[in-house]
């Protein structure tokens, strides 16, 4: 779709900047000051105008992007709107709310669409706290602080006066309102507001507006969020654009609501009782471009539906701070109209099996949807058991959405504890794996087992239920809470030996495992199977004499193991494939050839391989008791690596190694 851009100023090549990726081309640029104009036409092969009027008539486009100064928002618009013409405007949309509404209104006579900036709550990282939100994991949400320090324009900006005219409010607040609006809808009522005229003595230029405002907004739904937007204090001051929202049962922290880009530390999640947690994005993510928004309002247009809800959320915006001022001025409460807005937030993530596929008569692999990184729940680490249970909640703060469990790793009943604790994610955003021990393949001992397991989980069923091997040993004793044990009757349990220190064996073949496994799903205790450290043989084994196929396969797999061909053969028949030990292999983390693909990457060697299992479709388990390091790994998981990167990591495959 053709544009005209209104205005040259300095936003202007920002917008400009993405039309190349997008749907849109620039068709033509009008701005008062006449070489500003034909500068950026000249870089976009498009005619340039000092005249809007002029520019309407000779200019073949439907939509108009309007970048000039705050105050020309709402004349510029008018006179788009009028012409016909579709129009995404600057931030505000107005100065004042009824002129807003009333652009509103003749956008909606006309048919036209109307958006307004900021595009922000749909960039990366607020779509990421917006979906924690959505998660449920703060609970009802009481109380939060916004902050706009949009900081000494005369310092950072070379055009300053319209932004001194018009003040932070409307130049500053504007982004977390937006976003505000986008989670929870509109704003109620200011109930108290104040005004500061605090401005350096030595500055020349002066705003002739209030410097700093600070304003108590309550929202129809119910949070109540403490704004500033200033002028005085700093733009590089510890809260720029940051939000903090604190709800029953945790509380979010955004580093910047008009951020663009994806940054890793830019959301972070404290459960009750518990220290924020950076929750970093957990799969590959593209930063927000200006020109998005744009797009989207011309994708409305095109698909014959004009949308006016951005045109909405920016009146409501401006009676927000119009209501604001009011406070200020008279005192409150002072009620805001809604001006017809409302919530837009993203989706909250859903983990489930989908459903099964009939192939030949017979139950195929479900289409399971796996997070790109998950997390493994052993407490068998570096040569001895640890409590794993702090490290989890860790995990699960940060974002991670698949759990490795098993009845061997003795801690299922903490898993549940943390799974039913405030802020804790809902059951269906988590997928959890579930392992039978090798002691337990008899059909009535593994029915036990995983019921045994379903209860200290606190779960009705596992998302996936897996042989943890695929071969029996003899049963000496029931596995539960394994953990409790001393050591020695761990091993004794789960490990058997014979008169001779030979592993006991039990008379329990793969296929006759698989069958009692299969008993597990008919009683609807488990959605989908799995099986563990298998070879190919003894997965065609499974799929050739069973009658429901495994939707997951989990296997030792990292650099110097592969397993390629094993991945190859799952994938081909949908099958998932799952990399415990990914990063435990001796001297892997030394190999230069991760050290220069990290070094190149800003990445760690752990990172890395990482990345190079979720490039290659292989949902990587790291574990970790450091907290640094479980972020990082569950971060990893949103890079994907090239094709030069890929080979040369692949060619760190030894088929001699061994544990």
């Amino acid at each position: 779709m053709n544009c005209l851009f209104v205005g040259a100023g300095a936003i202007a090549p920002e917008y400009a900047a993405g039309l190349s990726g997008s749907s849109l081309s620039l068709a033509g640029v009008a701005d008062l000051d006449g070489d500003r104009a034909a500068a950026l036409a000249a870089a976009h092969d498009c005619p340039s105008f000092t005249d809007l009027e002029t520019a309407l008539a000779a200019v073949d486009a439907p939509l108009v992007v309007n970048l000039t100064s705050h105050a020309a928002h709402a004349p510029v618009t008018r006179t788009a709107l009028e012409a016909d013409r579709h129009v995404y405007s600057q931030k505000p949309l107005a100065l004042d709310a009824d002129e807003a509404r009333a652009l509103v209104a003749l956008a909606r006579d006309r048919g036209l669409a109307l958006g307004c900036a900021p595009g922000t709550p749909r960039a990366p990282s607020q779509r990421r706290g917006g979906r924690l939100l959505a998660d449920g994991r703060l609970g009802p949400v009481g109380l939060g602080y916004a902050h706009a320090h949009v900081g000494r324009v005369t310092d950072w900006h070379d055009r300053p006066d319209s932004f001194l005219e018009i003040g932070a409010l409307y130049d500053g607040a504007v982004y977390p309102l937006a976003l505000l609006v986008s989670w929870f809808g509109p704003v109620e009522r200011v109930r108290v507001a104040d005004a500061l005229d605090v401005w350096p003595e030595r500055e020349e230029r002066r705003p002739s507006t209030p410097s700093h405002v600070e304003a108590t907004l309550a929202f129809a739904a119910g949070p109540t969020v403490r704004l500033t937007a200033s002028f005085y204090a700093p733009h590089r001051s510890r809260e720029f654009y940051g939000l903090e929202l604190h709800g029953d049962d945790g509380s979010l922290y955004l580093k910047g609501t008009g951020a663009m880009g994806a940054a890793r530390d830019g959301v972070r999640f404290g459960r009750v009782g518990r220290e924020y947690v950076t929750a970093p994005p957990a799969g590959p993510t593209k930063p927000y471009e200006y020109v998005d928004a744009v797009e989207r309002l011309a994708a409305t247009v095109e698909a014959g539906t004009p949308s006016r809800a951005g045109g909405r959320q920016g009146a409501h915006v401006v009676a927000v701070c119009n209501a604001i001022e009011a406070a200020a001025e008279e005192g409150g409460p002072v009620a805001v109209d809604d001006c017809g807005a409302t919530a837009d937030p993203p989706p909250a993530p859903v983990v489930r099996p989908a459903e099964s596929v009939e192939s030949e008569g017979r139950p195929g692999p479900r289409a399971i949807r796996l997070p790109a990184v998950g997390f493994g729940c052993s407490r068998y680490r570096d040569g001895e058991y640890v409590e794993r249970a702090d490290s989890i909640a860790t995990a699960l703060d940060a974002g991670y959405r698949l759990l490795d469990s098993a009845e061997l790793y003795g801690n299922e009943h903490r898993i549940g504890e943390l799974l039913a604790a405030p802020g804790a994610p809902d059951r269906d955003r988590v997928f959890l794996l579930g392992k039978a021990w090798r002691t337990n393949h008899r059909r009535e001992r593994l029915l036990s087992a995983c019921a045994g397991s379903r209860e200290e989980l606190g779960i009705d069923a596992f998302d996936c239920y897996a042989l943890h091997w695929p071969s029996a040993l003899e049963h000496r004793g029931e596995l539960t809470r394994l953990a409790e044990e001393s050591v020695e009757r761990q091993e004794s349990l789960t490990f058997p030996e014979g008169a001779h220190g030979e592993p006991a064996t039990a008379d329990v073949s793969l296929a006759t495992a698989w069958e009692n496994l299969e008993a597990v799903r008919e009683k609807g205790w488990a959605r989908t199977l799995g099986i563990c450290n298998v070879s190919r043989a003894q997965l065609e084994t499974v799929l050739e004499t069973g009658t429901v196929d495994p939707a997951l396969v989990q296997v030792e797999r990292h650099p110097y193991r592969p397993r390629n061909g094993l991945v190859e053969f799952c994938h081909e028949r949908g099958i998932r494939v799952v990399a415990h030990s990914p990063l435990s292999a001796p001297g892997l983390l030394e190999e230069p050839a991760l050290g220069e693909i990290a070094a190149d990457r800003e990445l760690s060697p752990a990172e890395v391989v990482v990345a190079w299992n979720a490039s290659r479709g292989v949902v990587p388990i790291p574990s970790s008791t450091v907290e640094s390091h479980v972020v990082a790994n569950l971060a990893a998981g949103s890079v994907r690596l090239t094709d030069d990167e890929l080979a040369r990591i692949d060619a760190l495959k030894d088929p001699t190694f061994e544990r």
